[in-house]
């Protein structure tokens, strides 16, 4: 199994604060990766370097081997790095087709064809589509995306990014103020997820992370204090230590 997107030597100063610090991450095809720690631990931050919505002060990022640690964030959207954010950003007024079909346009740009209605395009169309059914959203399609509930404004967003046709999906706490249904539609979409894609999650709830990660990094403070399976994470004193104030 070959690395898909890794960060070595990972660092975000601000000012004399280290958001990130000396972070070494690695996302295989086929897995999800989990990152979690409390509040204030990096965690976003790290999701926005590897986005692209922030620049590194130091360190690597690696896209299938290519270093792509100066480019902004619109190409390594465009080079298969689609990802999800803590608040919804969805179009509530349009249509749910319309949003997603937004999103395939924008990854598919066709200036040349202005005289084109959107409505056939023959490219985004179809991907839009394929996304909706891949989140489970098809039969809403016509639905207003400000009428769905949370957790499907959040399956929104997952279609909307698998628009774009990414080889990583950086999800950000796609499970924050869902009740219990909800959550287990959107695990069982992650699960549907995983073997075509690198999955990085960021998530508050461990229940939720460990049923579905095969591997967690666990962060403190800017700082990577242990990464393994979820049955090692389980039985880590520094995470034990960091999480509960006493060791096992």
């Amino acid at each position: 199994m070959s690395t898909l997107l890794a960060c070595s030597g990972l660092t975000r100063r601000f000012g004399g604060l280290s958001a990130v610090a000396d972070v070494d991450l690695a996302l295989e095809p086929g897995q999800l990766h989990a990152v979690i720690g409390t509040n204030g631990a990096g965690k976003s931050t790290l999701v926005n370097l590897l986005g692209g919505e922030l620049a590194a002060s130091s360190g690597r990022i690696e896209l299938a081997g290519t270093d792509i640690t100066g480019w902004p964030q619109p190409r390594r959207a465009r080079a298969g790095i689609g990802r999800s954010y803590q608040r919804t950003t969805i179009f509530p007024g349009f249509s749910v087709f319309e949003n997603c079909r937004l999103a395939a346009q924008a990854a598919h740009p066709r200036p040349w064809a202005f005289w084109e209605s959107a409505e056939r395009c023959r490219v985004s169309g179809p991907v839009a589509r394929d996304a909706l059914a891949a989140a489970g959203l098809e039969g809403e399609a016509g639905r207003a995306a400000g009428t769905l509930s949370h957790g499907g404004q959040r399956q929104l967003e997952i279609a909307m990014c698998l628009a774009t046709k990414p080889r990583v999906l950086l999800l950000d706490e796609p499970l924050a103020g869902m009740g219990a249904e909800e959550t287990e539609r959107m695990l069982a979409l992650l699960e549907r997820l995983k073997p075509a894609h690198a999955i990085l999650l960021v998530e508050h709830d461990m229940d939720a992370v460990f049923r579905v990660a095969d591997r967690i990094t666990v962060m403190v403070n800017g700082s990577v204090i242990a990464s393994g399976t979820p049955a090692a994470i389980r039985t880590d004193p520094a995470v034990q230590l960091a999480y509960l104030g006493t060791e096992a």
